[in-house]
C-alpha cells in the first residue's frame, strides 16, 4: 500500500512539473525550428574556402616533404596547370607519385613474393625496384597525356568560341560581357577553354586587370593559338582597332587551320594502317589463298 502511494505521488509530481515546463520548452523548440527554416540548408551554404578532403591533405603533406630543384618544381607546376588543376596542387601530385611508388612494390612483395618464399631473392628485389620506378613515373605520364588531350580540345574549340565572341562584340557588347555570354551559351560547359575563360571573367570581377587575367590564360593553356589570340586582344585594346573585324578574321584563319589539321591527320591514316595490315590482315589472306594450293600439292605427292 505504501509503495502504491509513493508511486502515485511521484507520477503526480512529474506530470505537474511537465505541465509547468511544457510552454517554455515548446517555445524554445518552435523558435529553433523557425530559425532552421529561415536559414539555408547546410549543404547549400556557400563556402569561401572549401575544405580539402582528408586524402588530399595527406598527399600534400607527403609531397611537401620531397625536396626538389626549383627548375623541376616549376616544370611540375606547369604540368599541373596544363592538366586543368590549380598550380598549388603540385604537392598533392608529388605525394601521389610517392604513394604509388611505395604501393606497387609493396603489393608485389606481399601478394606474390611472400607466399612463394622468394621475398629476399634478387629477382623479387629487382622487380620491386622496377615497380617503384614505374609507380613514380606513371603519374607524370598520365598528367602529360591529360595535358596533351586538353590542348587538343582547346585547339578544336577555339574557332567556335571566337565565333560566339564575334557575334557578341558586333552586337555592341563589351569584351568582358561577351566572354560572360560565351561561357553561358556555349554548347559544352565542360570544355577546357570555356572553363579557362570563365576563370578569366571571375578574376576580372575580383579586381584583376584584364591583361593580367589573359596572360594567366596563356600560362595555363600553353597553346600557341591562344597565345596569338591574347596578343591580338591586347594589341587591339592598345591601338584601338576594330575588335569585331579582328575577331572575325582570326576566327576564319583558325577554322582553316583546324581544317588543314584534319586533312593532315586523314592523310596519315594510310601510313598508320600499314602495321595492322601487315601483322593481322596479310597473314590471314595468305593462309586463305595458299592453303587450298598446299592441300592439292600434298595430294599430288601422295598419288605419285
Amino acid at each position: 500500500m505504501l509503495a502504491l502511494i509513493i508511486s502515485t505521488v511521484f507520477i503526480s509530481v512529474a506530470l505537474l512539473t511537465a505541465t509547468l515546463l511544457y510552454p517554455v520548452l515548446s517555445r524554445r523548440v518552435s523558435i529553433s525550428e523557425r530559425v532552421d527554416r529561415l536559414m539555408s540548408p547546410r549543404e547549400a551554404r556557400p563556402k569561401l574556402i572549401p575544405t580539402p578532403p582528408k586524402w588530399q591533405t595527406v598527399l600534400a603533406d607527403m609531397g611537401g616533404r620531397l625536396r626538389m630543384k626549383p627548375a623541376d618544381l616549376f616544370k611540375y607546376r606547369e604540368m599541373v596547370a596544363l592538366g586543368g588543376f590549380k598550380d598549388d596542387n603540385v604537392s598533392v601530385f608529388l605525394g601521389g607519385k610517392l604513394l604509388l611508388a611505395a604501393i606497387l612494390p609493396a603489393a608485389y612483395l606481399i601478394c606474390y613474393a611472400l607466399p612463394r618464399g622468394t621475398l629476399l631473392s634478387s629477382t623479387s628485389l629487382l622487380i620491386a625496384i622496377i615497380l617503384a620506378i614505374c609507380g613514380f613515373l606513371l603519374p607524370t605520364w598520365w598528367l602529360h597525356r591529360r595535358g596533351e588531350n586538353r590542348k587538343t580540345a582547346i585547339f578544336h574549340s577555339l574557332p567556335d568560341v571566337l565565333d560566339l565572341l564575334t557575334v557578341c562584340v558586333e552586337a555592341g557588347v563589351s569584351l568582358d560581357a561577351a566572354m560572360i555570354k560565351t561561357v553561358e551559351n556555349f554548347q559544352h560547359r565542360k570544355n577546357p577553354l570555356i572553363e579557362e575563360i570563365n576563370r578569366v571573367t571571375l578574376e576580372v570581377r575580383a579586381g584583376r586587370t584584364r591583361s593580367e587575367a589573359l596572360k594567366g590564360l596563356v600560362e595555363r593553356t600553353m597553346v600557341d593559338d591562344v597565345r596569338s589570340f591574347v596578343a591580338m586582344l591586347l594589341q587591339t585594346e592598345k591601338f584601338g582597332t576594330s575588335l569585331g573585324k579582328t575577331l572575325r578574321t582570326y576566327a576564319d584563319s583558325q577554322r582553316m587551320k583546324r581544317k588543314q589539321y584534319a586533312e593532315e591527320q586523314a592523310a596519315k591514316t594510310a601510313t598508320k594502317m600499314l602495321i595492322p595490315l601487315v601483322l593481322f590482315i596479310f597473314p590471314g589472306l595468305l593462309v586463305v589463298i595458299l592453303t587450298p594450293a598446299f592441300i592439292k600439292i600434298m595430294v599430288m605427292f601422295e598419288k605419285g
